[in-house]
């Protein structure tokens, strides 16, 4: 029996949880996502559109018609979201029954931080779904909406949507709709209710009880972005990227010096004949920019040698930081209209079979750069319409539509990159999300796009947390992973926590083939663009059993 994944993800905005939902229910693997929404106002498939009192704009939120069953309801910062993504029968109760699971664990978890005498009662009421306080008085409060939707996919009915907990969200904003529906009776929190508990607190109970509801029995897999409770002692010196670190169980100070060397299958050796300075020449005089500079990556000797070389787009500065990229992060330019054109004219050049664009982040831009990247794609296709064309782009914020500017583009892979395991996340890469990224990928696999994906090791993560990742990655429709060893740019980047081994990785490999991976490029040397001409054509892997670790 397979296990339950369950996934804490921290603030995810509605839609992009609704295509991670999506994309998990068409992986078929049981999942329970526990989340928080930006406040969102969601219309049920019998809402009445008079239960939106206001202009979502009003109270900073966004409304959001959606295919679950229910009225109105009112998502936001302090409520906790489940969304369980399990195979229910074609028995016509099926659903309600699992409804029932929902508000039964979601009681459970109430009682055990509410005194249910004090509250005057926990339970449900009578044909008003969700949790209810103050069931034996004559004002009832709802402290818990349920909402679920059962589709098929292929053979399978699976579940959508769940519950919400209000926790310690601010109450005033449910004075904007008319909660559920219902006119006579108010919402309140577990914070009204005189409980001090931490979200976190919530979360754990919450998927304790759901797994005993859901699938007691079974072992349970969880992966989560939450900052560990026992993190190493903060001192008076630590800079912002150490105290993330530290919140993420990391303890910096056991990192390897910078000065440490290098093991031999780290060590590269030069190669500069004729096919590096062909590649350099031509770069060159196009004046383009390429990662393999920028990052500093180890390969480029072997790369350019061999006329391959991966294009960056929209300039050479990006809006972010993340705690591992020597990409230059001070004020971008404006874009260059040439760029995509020039791109093009090096790929001709270079009679490229498959050529590798990538980009710097734009968050300065609407469109996060996207259009630019849509118009490279075109401009390599008119000049040489035999080329596949491999992009590699950030998460754009997670803009649905900044998106399908480069999904209408069809891109023969859409490469996007995770970087590292759920709990690392924000230590790693501050401005994106585990969530968010899952997201991006979904969508893309959903448009029918060869999916394509990478992380680092050394960042402090553990090797089940890795394969927990690559199980995401295969569940929202991934076929293509990298694998290869993050090494520091400087001091000011984060400290290398180990050098893995290559039997880590060839073990890391096989994991990601056991678990639906068409193509794991997996070495201390690979990075995103590494063989990507071969991995993008790579037969399928035969599925094999995990080795014992």
């Amino acid at each position: 029996m397979t296990a339950l994944r369950i996934r804490q993800l921290g603030r995810v905005p509605y839609e992009e949880a609704r295509s991670l939902q999506q994309a998990l229910a068409r992986g078929g693997r049981d999942y329970l996502l526990l989340l928080e929404h930006p406040i969102t106002i969601t219309l049920g498939r019998r809402a009445d559109p008079a239960h939106v009192l206001v202009d979502p704009a009003q109270i900073g939120g966004e409304l959001v018609t959606t295919d679950r069953g229910g009225d109105v309801t009112l998502h936001g910062p302090g409520q906790l979201v489940a969304y369980p993504i399990i195979s229910v029968s074609d028995d016509p109760h099926a659903v309600a029954a699992h409804v029932d699971r929902l508000e039964a664990a979601a009681i459970s978890v109430v009682a055990s931080i509410l005194d249910a005498k004090a509250v005057g009662g926990i339970g449900r009421l009578e044909g008003h779904p969700g949790v209810w306080t103050g069931i034996a008085t004559t004002r009832p409060a709802k402290i818990a909406a349920v909402g679920v939707r059962a589709e098929r996919f292929g053979s399978t009915r699976r579940t959508l949507h769940g519950i919400a907990l209000n926790v310690d969200i601010d109450l005033d904003l449910f004075s904007s709709i008319v909660p559920c529906g219902i006119v006579d009776r108010p919402v309140t929190s577990l914070a009204e209710q005189g409980a001090s508990v931490s979200m976190a607190t919530v979360e754990r109970l919450m998927a304790t009880a759901l797994a005993e509801e859901l699938a007691p029995g079974r072992e349970v897999e969880v992966a989560s972005i939450r900052e560990v409770e026992r993190p190493p002692l903060l001192q008076s010196g630590d800079t912002m990227l150490t105290r993330r670190l530290k919140a993420a169980g990391v303890d910096p100070t056991a990192g390897l010096s910078i000065e440490s060397r290098k093991p031999p299958w780290l060590r590269v050796p030069v190669r500069l004949g004729e096919g590096f300075a062909s590649t350099r020449s031509v770069v060159a005089d196009l004046d383009l920019v390429t990662v393999c500079e920028e990052a500093g990556c180890p390969n480029i000797f072997e790369c350019w040698a061999d006329g391959t070389a991966t294009f960056m787009v929209n300039g050479e500065r990006c809006t972010r930081a993340c705690g591992f990229c020597l990409i230059d992060t001070s004020k971008p330019m404006p874009l260059d209209a040439s760029e995509p054109e020039r791109v093009a004219e090096a790929v001709e050049r270079m009679g490229l079979s498959h050529a590798v664009v990538t980009c710097v982040a734009r968050d300065d831009l609407a469109d996060g750069g996207a259009a630019q990247i849509a118009a490279t794609i075109r401009s390599i296709r008119e000049r040489r319409p035999g080329t596949a064309v491999e992009v590699l782009i950030s998460d754009l914020k997670g803009d649905e539509e900044a998106l399908a500017l480069i999904l209408d583009a069809a891109p023969d892979v859409l490469n996007h990159n995770i970087e590292t395991v759920a709990r690392l996340q924000r230590a790693v890469r501050p401005s994106a999300g585990y969530g968010r990224s899952l997201g991006v990928l979904a969508r893309a696999s959903a448009r029918g796009l060869v999916t394509k994906s990478g992380l680092m090791l050394g960042l402090g993560e553990d090797d089940d947390e890795v394969i927990a990742t690559l199980a995401d990655l295969a569940s929202v429709g991934v076929q293509l992973v990298t694998i290869g060893q993050y090494l520091r740019p400087s001091k000011a980047h984060l400290p290398v926590a180990r050098f893995a081994e290559p039997e880590v990785f060839s073990r890391l490999a096989e994991a990601g083939r056991a678990l639906g991976l068409r193509h794991v490029q997996s070495s201390p040397l690979t990075r995103s663009s590494y063989h990507a001409r071969e991995a993008a054509h790579a037969r399928p892997a035969v599925p094999v059993a995990l080795s014992s670790r």
